[in-house]
């Protein structure tokens, strides 16, 4: 791109009154140079089956070019129109649990009902007719958020049944000795005799559904894309807005979608990303989802929606608006887009606020919106298409993600608390974080993670054979590997091993264990890390062959006392931590594996001040120093360079002073 994209998503359909030069205005104040549009209004444009209005698309597309800003247009087919169905009550989605879903909900139909994608595909048509030929629009995202939303109707467990008809060679006694069907009688007679999957209980089957519900929405997004890429030009991108695990906002790796399979239908990568704000800003959520969506095309991305004022517990103090929009852009985005420009005046998301209030006047967070966009006109060309080179990863697994979701970690011993995969996955991400260990998230699947120095895997509980062969050989290669607990314990399968834990991979961390408890009040003795830590309600008793030992637990009553181990393998190394620990153990544990055993050099820095690093199009080092805290910070200035926001010249060795909530940016000269 030539540009950072600057903008948030505009309803004309949802305004109370015709204010559409007002908003233009107010957009070029602030610098905006790109709205999003269409994507949920779909009864808008079709009020009656086959009559199609576009008047209010045509308006706003026409209006912006005639202001110079750029536009986006979604495909409105996430929120169905109450005529479809009248026409077909089978277009809504049927769900474990819940049967049929009643109307009124988004996001609430079958993507693979034939009902529905006829008429979604003649929809998208018709919107492109009268879109794509404007200079002014981009680019378009389909659909939004994507998901298969539970679907386990008829025809989709007939289609499971075809897809595990090919997993298996059309042996059905493969499939049962797979999926462990002796237990409680479910052996399966026939493909045609196949159970109902709602009603399973076992692991295997139900976590191998999931699976397919994922190439579901694979396959419902390349479905989109090759319509819309018929009336597409060349220099008009398509994406879509990948989200995360919702915990009341984005959270982890997203459950329902593969986002690495899911993109190959897509140009260029876009994400939602919603975070804590106020005293809970940190960040973390914001580079997460750059540190993995940078990776679903190996480039720069999109930010297409985030907030603004968002819910009452989002609204921004004092310049987190300004440092939110460039903690984006240090991580690779090249698109901030907030959702939304006003704040709507009924329905669900009335209380979800865009950077205007309800009363479409200017407010504080709209006027750090000008601050930023107009930084932007002038800073764009230094910070567009920020490439970064990270020589640690963070590897991933939505199948790992699953199968943890069928066999919970137990914490508590009244099995009131469990571990998730994602709270693992946060916990190693969170330290690597708060140490400024810049990493890319890559998937299990990948091709390439055997490239990177230092590779953390945290509880892949799951995987086919050749990828814990493929960790093996990246150790012995010369990998440094940092896993933890829960990790190689099952098949790809969900088939847990019976030649031993870690499945293939004992030799690599030279150690095996066949013990682990969920205890209280327990803690870790070493001599290695400073104070040990906290074990928070899971350990694994490891038993060392050639591993060293780095941490036992302490007055452990147990036979066993290992907690975590080094070993030597190949030319690689490999540290193994059987516990889970608290957040500041954690940290210190992985502070001290880097930087003694992975001979890794580390930032002088710590959170709250986080760096952040990449290069411009003009080959030179761009430094982000963020400031995620309520108190002036002090940093040395590592290099010569120019301060980007304020234009200053800044030497090797300065004392630099970032204000609360702030951030400088540094050119190296």
């Amino acid at each position: 791109m030539k540009e950072i994209l600057y903008g948030a998503a505009y309803y004309d359909e949802y305004m109370p009154y015709d204010r559409l030069k007002k908003d233009i205005a107010m957009m070029l104040k602030a610098g905006i140079n790109v709205v999003r549009i269409a994507e949920s209004t779909w009864s808008t444009y079709e009020k009656e089956p086959g009559k199609f209005d576009f008047s209010s698309v045509i308006r706003v597309i026409e209006a912006m070019k005639e202001a110079g800003i750029k536009v986006i247009i979604g495909t409105p087919t996430y929120a169905v129109p109450s005529w479809l169905i009248s026409l077909d009550p089978t277009v809504m989605v049927e769900r474990k649990g819940s049967g049929r879903a009643i109307y009124g909900m988004r996001q609430s139909m079958d993507i693979t009902n034939k009902t529905y994608l006829h008429y979604a595909e003649r929809i998208i048509r018709e919107l492109m007719k009268v879109s794509a030929n404007y200079d002014n629009v981009i680019g378009f995202q389909i659909d939004n958020e994507t998901k298969a939303y539970g679907t386990s109707s008829k025809n989709v467990q007939v289609g499971f049944v075809q897809y595990l008809k090919k997993q298996f060679h059309n042996d059905i006694e493969a499939m049962n000795k797979a999926f462990g069907f002796d237990y409680w009688s479910n052996r399966v007679d026939s493909w045609e005799n196949f159970p109902n999957v709602n009603g399973t209980i076992n692991g295997s089957l139900g976590a191998e559904f999931e699976k397919y519900q994922r190439l579901l929405v694979d396959d419902f997004l390349q479905w989109q894309a090759d319509i819309v890429s018929e009336y597409a030009r060349d220099d008009q991108f398509i994406t879509q807005n990948f989200d995360f695990e919702w915990r009341g906002y984005s959270y982890g790796v997203q459950p329902e979608v593969n986002h690495f399979k899911a993109s190959k239908a897509i140009t260029i990568a876009g994400c939602d990303i919603y975070h804590p704000a106020q005293d809970k800003l940190t960040g973390l959520e914001i580079a997460f989802c750059g540190d993995s969506t940078r990776q679903l095309k190996k480039t720069n991305y999109l930010v297409l929606e985030t907030q603004a004022q968002g819910f009452s517990n989002m609204m921004p103090y004092r310049n987190q608006l300004i440092l939110n929009a460039y903690s984006h852009l240090a991580s690779g985005a090249n698109a901030v887009m907030y959702w939304h420009w006003h704040s709507i005046h009924n329905s669900a998301e009335s209380y979800w606020r865009g950077l205007l209030a309800h009363d479409f006047a200017e407010n504080k967070t709209y006027q750090e919106a000008v601050v930023v966009g107009n930084e932007l006109k002038r800073l764009s060309s230094k910070l567009v298409n920020l490439k970064k080179t990270n020589q640690v990863a963070l590897l991933i697994s939505n199948e790992a993600l699953t199968a943890l979701k069928w066999f919970p970690i137990d914490i508590k011993s009244d099995f009131s608390s469990t571990l998730s995969y994602n709270d693992i996955v946060r916990a190693y991400y969170r330290a690597l974080y708060s140490l400024n260990i810049e990493c890319d998230i890559v998937s299990v699947d990948s091709d390439d993670w055997q490239n990177y120095e230092v590779l953390v895997v945290p509880s892949l509980y799951v995987a086919p054979d050749d990828v814990y062969e493929r960790l093996s050989y990246y150790v012995e290669s010369g990998g440094k590997l940092l896993m933890s607990f829960k990790s190689a314990v099952a098949d790809e399968y969900v088939t847990i091993s019976h030649e031993g834990t870690p499945h293939k991979l004992q030799e690599v961390l030279g150690l095996s264990y066949n013990q682990f408890a969920s205890p209280t009040g327990q803690t870790l003795s070493t001599s290695y890390f400073e104070n040990g830590g906290v074990v928070e309600g899971f350990l694994e008793f490891l038993q060392p062959t050639t591993a060293q030992i780095l941490a036992e637990y302490e007055d452990s009553q147990w036979y066993d006392n290992v907690a975590i181990t080094v070993n030597h393998f190949g030319k690689g190394k490999a540290v193994y931590v059987g516990c889970h620990v608290d957040e500041k153990s954690l940290m210190k544990i992985i502070e001290k594996i880097f930087e003694d055993q992975f001979n890794y050099d580390l930032s002088k820095y710590q959170f709250p001040i986080i760096v952040k690093k990449g290069k411009n199009d003009f080959g030179k080092l761009v430094t982000y120093l963020l400031n995620y805290s309520d108190h002036t910070q002090q940093v040395v200035a590592e290099q010569s360079g120019l301060d980007l926001r304020n234009g200053r010249q800044i030497l090797e060795g300065q004392l630099l002073s970032i204000a609360s909530w702030d951030v400088i940016i540094l050119e190296e000269n």
